[in-house]
């Protein structure tokens, strides 16, 4: 049983839902990605994801007319995997095609590149093995990456925040998307404690500096699951 949280992008609700791993995730049509393939080899018990990532696997799969095998969508920050800022630790990214011959993984791939629905497509010189899609929200603190996070934002970038505080000892009292004033506590005490202006902001600075700390660091004692 896996809880797995959504982040309504229409409605800023946080949406929760107990699921089974044989069951098809929320927003998903025509049983196309199961609660055990969107997990991959994570080992979390929470996940998270929006419904507009879920909306965009649609069209893409509907589009392809037939499975779209994949390895690679949901880590927690970490478990590590992916780069310091991947997409993979807010649930909105996909790597596939893995299994697929390079003709499949082409079509697939121009599928995705015309359809729009993704905000970020791969070039498919940088994966040629495997076809990379996502859906990220914008703009990003920095170059590239996440998003500024403060007091009101709510989201799986807030659920990213919260869990590397965690990780690294800074609790925030939860795991629920939702930055509110244990968050920026937390938040502050990090930044006072790493040379960082301690405003309560996660921007590009505080970003770069957690996620170079957190990533692929493993479950500490302090990891908090909801």
């Amino acid at each position: 049983m896996a809880k797995v949280i959504v982040y309504n992008v229409n409605t800023t609700a946080l949406e929760v839902y107990y699921l089974a791993e044989n069951d098809t995730m929320p927003y998903v049509y025509g049983n196309t990605m199961k609660v055990s393939e969107f997990r991959g080899s994570s080992k979390s018990t929470v996940l998270w994801t929006t419904n507009a990532a879920m909306e965009a696997w649609n069209a893409t799969r509907r589009n392809y007319g037939r499975p779209i095998p994949f390895r690679y969508a949901f880590k927690r920050i970490w478990e590590g995997g992916h780069g310091r800022q991947s997409q993979h630790y807010a649930g909105v990214a996909f790597d596939v095609g893995q299994a697929l011959t390079s003709a499949q993984r082409n079509r697939i791939w121009q599928i995705a590149k015309d359809l729009g629905v993704w905000v970020y497509v791969e070039p498919q010189n940088l994966t040629p093995t495997w076809v990379h899609f996502d859906k990220r929200i914008g703009p990003p603190a920095c170059s590239a990456g996440y998003p500024v996070v403060r007091s009101g934002s709510r989201g799986v970038y807030v659920l990213i925040l919260q869990d590397a505080l965690n990780a690294l000892g800074y609790s925030t009292g939860t795991l629920d998307g939702a930055f509110g004033i244990n968050t920026r506590n937390a938040l502050m005490a990090y930044q006072r404690q790493n040379g960082l202006v301690s405003d309560g902001v996660c921007g590009c600075g505080t970003w770069t500096r957690l996620v170079n700390q957190v990533v692929g660091i493993g479950r500490t004692n302090t990891v908090i699951d909801p």
